[in-house]
């Protein structure tokens, strides 16, 4: 058991997701989504319709949260950080623009980076797949010539920067305001809740707020 989750922790794709800022954020929203639900509703002090109201309420949260990510932060700001590097004056400074000029879009980055992580014989598999074959030539011949492959941290890094931001202004700014205009017709549609009725005021509590 032991040596079994070992090599599930040590294996190059669980190694590649934990560097990966968008596939770490969407794991670890995912897994929200269902653990924070599932121990409301094991919880064994509240009522069932407490428990029902309070899980479907998180699990709504938690799927808004996931979708605005991934309608904001991949095609947005990992995009836009990659467009912005190689049309920036001060990024062609750097030893890395040459090769930026190699990479097609954000997304071959990662896929590239994902790639140096491996030994060349999953390397020379993995480039047959589909995914790397739009790869440009020099960047292929990086990957299967060498044992230690250029990795180009300057070009990754400005992609997960673009990522970082976008999770940031995405997950603590964005998402809240939108599951909060959203959750509640949610929970009324479902039965779970019920619409406030306008307070009618009385004369004396008129009177009180005066």
């Amino acid at each position: 058991m032991i040596s079994a989750i070992q090599n599930v922790i040590t294996s190059p794709a669980i190694a590649s997701i934990a560097q990966n800022t968008n596939q770490a954020l969407i794991v670890e929203t995912t897994l929200k989504a269902i653990g924070r639900p599932g121990f409301i509703l094991m919880d064994g002090d509240i009522s069932k319709d407490t428990k029902k109201y309070a899980a479907t309420k998180e699990l709504l949260y938690q799927a808004i949260c996931l979708l605005v990510y991934m309608t904001l932060v991949v095609p947005v700001f990992k995009r836009g950080a990659f467009k912005m590097a190689k049309n920036s004056k001060m990024f062609n400074k750097f030893d890395d623009a040459k090769a930026l000029e190699k990479f097609k879009s954000a997304d071959e980055v990662l896929n590239y980076h994902k790639l140096t992580e491996r030994s060349p014989a999953e390397k020379q598999k993995a480039i047959k797949k589909d995914k790397y074959k739009s790869l440009h030539d020099d960047l292929l011949k990086n990957l299967t010539d060498t044992d230690k492959s250029e990795k180009y941290p300057l070009i990754k890094g400005v992609v997960e920067l673009g990522n970082i931001v976008g999770s940031v202004l995405g997950l603590a700014i964005l998402a809240p305001q939108v599951s909060h205009a959203i959750i509640h017709p949610a929970l009324r549609f479902l039965r779970l809740e019920k619409k406030k009725e306008p307070e009618i005021m009385t004369e004396n509590k008129l009177d009180i707020q005066i």
